[in-house]
């Protein structure tokens, strides 16, 4: 707490340089340990993450005891931001390092010490955090690194001494947070599910909307909270543009994840798989329209393989279209005006991101404002940079990570205000 600013911005600069330095060995063994191909390990996310919160760490000191203006003469009053406290943190699996960077950078940053709890599915990569803070010198108990199951999350959302709660998960288990953290009114952010549209019209330019259609949906197998799961197609350009997305989903390579030329890894565990896959029962029980997948991939022996999965005129009550599926699983709607698509967009319970896709700046411009979605990309991929923000509106979450309201997110603020004399 009562470290300068300077000294938290040398120690998150030394774990940038020590992720950057052990770049390759941290992404092969992420792709052992989650199945990700190694072409999609995000490494450089994380050093980048840490290096932008070492700017504001040191640019917060200068800001303490800002005066602020009053109204009333005789008066002063100055800002101070303090850290929270104990920081819990609880990541997910699907990102390994980079979601962990993205709340332990902006923690240390403010000066509060943290537990880290990582997902009993991927922790291997992200115990490099531990060696780092003590080849760093930091001092015993400022960051502790605890693997474990749900019930290590809990123990921790309900400990009386953790001040502040950050998890990134789904909606349901962020859900039963809030409520433990609420019980003593500790703080929490929460950074949950989504089920993403995509929006392609007309004037788009159907090779590069294919390319963001099939990334958006099928990046790591599907399993992200901001998959484009749901595309939104303008009808003249529909026929083209799902011939090109089923062909290029046919196309991706299933195989090793170390492999560079592998566009498909397994899911991340049975547990995964099965979900999937009972997601696949699902869509021939509602009698959907496969285009391609929705089944087990055959020929693998060991990892949990799915095909990439596209099902066409999908019912919006249908529960493919509505739920998060977590899995390389893709649901298209045609439509016919822009209102009737930015309707269906937001047609949902998450708002966590969405993309649009079209020749028209001004139309791309007022759909992605009329959108229902904290990140709007246009004609881009999912660019996630350190500097702007990442979080959702309804269920996909409370705050927001990131940018200069990832810290803000770990700091209260206090005025001080005097008579003069």
């Amino acid at each position: 707490k009562r470290t300068p600013g300077a000294r938290r911005a040398a120690v998150l600069r030394g774990f940038a340089a020590g992720l950057a330095a052990r770049r390759a060995a941290l992404a092969a063994l992420q792709t052992r340990n989650g199945g990700k191909p190694i072409a999609e390990v995000d490494i450089d996310e994380a050093v980048a993450t840490f290096a932008y919160y070492a700017g504001l760490a040191e640019a917060l000191d200068a800001d303490q005891g800002r005066a602020v203006e009053l109204a009333a003469a005789g008066y002063e009053s100055r800002l101070w931001r303090e850290p929270v406290g104990v920081a819990g943190l609880i990541v997910p699996w699907n990102f390994p390092v980079t979601l962990s960077a993205w709340k332990l950078a902006p923690a240390l940053a403010a000066g509060c010490t943290v537990v880290l709890k990582l997902s009993e599915v991927t922790p291997l990569a992200e115990l490099v955090y531990g060696e780092l803070a003590t080849e760093l010198g930091l001092p015993p108990g400022v960051l502790n690194v605890l693997p474990g199951g749900g019930e290590a999350g809990a123990a921790l959302a309900s400990h009386p001494g953790v001040d502040k709660v950050s998890f990134t998960g789904s909606s349901a288990t962020g859900a039963r947070v809030m409520q433990t953290v609420a019980e003593r009114c500790a703080r929490v952010s929460l950074e949950l599910g989504g089920k993403s549209p995509i929006l392609v019209f007309d004037d788009a330019d159907p090779e590069r909307a294919a390319e963001l259609v099939l990334g958006g949906a099928f990046y790591n197998a599907g399993q992200m909270c901001s998959a484009t799961s749901r595309l939104l197609v303008q009808r003249g350009i529909a026929e083209a543009l799902i011939a090109r997305v089923v062909e290029a989903a046919a196309a991706l390579r299933l195989g090793d994840p170390a492999e560079r030329d592998t566009g498909l890894g397994p899911l991340a565990s049975g547990a995964q798989y099965r979900k999937v896959l009972d997601y696949f029962e699902i869509a021939r029980a509602e009698g959907l329209r496969c285009l391609a997948g929705g089944r087990a991939a055959p020929g693998f022996a060991r990892g949990w393989f799915v095909e990439p999965t596209i099902y066409a005129e999908v019912p919006t009550d249908s529960r493919l279209w509505r739920e998060e599926i977590f899995g390389p699983v893709l649901c298209i709607r045609v439509f016919d005006t822009e209102d009737e698509a930015v309707r269906l967009a937001n047609d949902s319970e998450f708002g966590l991101v969405a993309t649009v896709v079209g020749g028209d700046a001004a139309r791309a411009q007022r759909v992605a404002e009329a959108l229902e979605a904290g990140h709007v990309w246009i004609n881009t991929p999912q660019l996630a940079f350190p500097q702007t923000s990442w979080g959702g509106f309804k269920r996909s979450g409370i705050g927001r990570e990131l940018g200069p309201w990832g810290l803000d997110a770990f700091l209260e603020v206090k005025h001080i205000t005097r008579a003069r004399h």
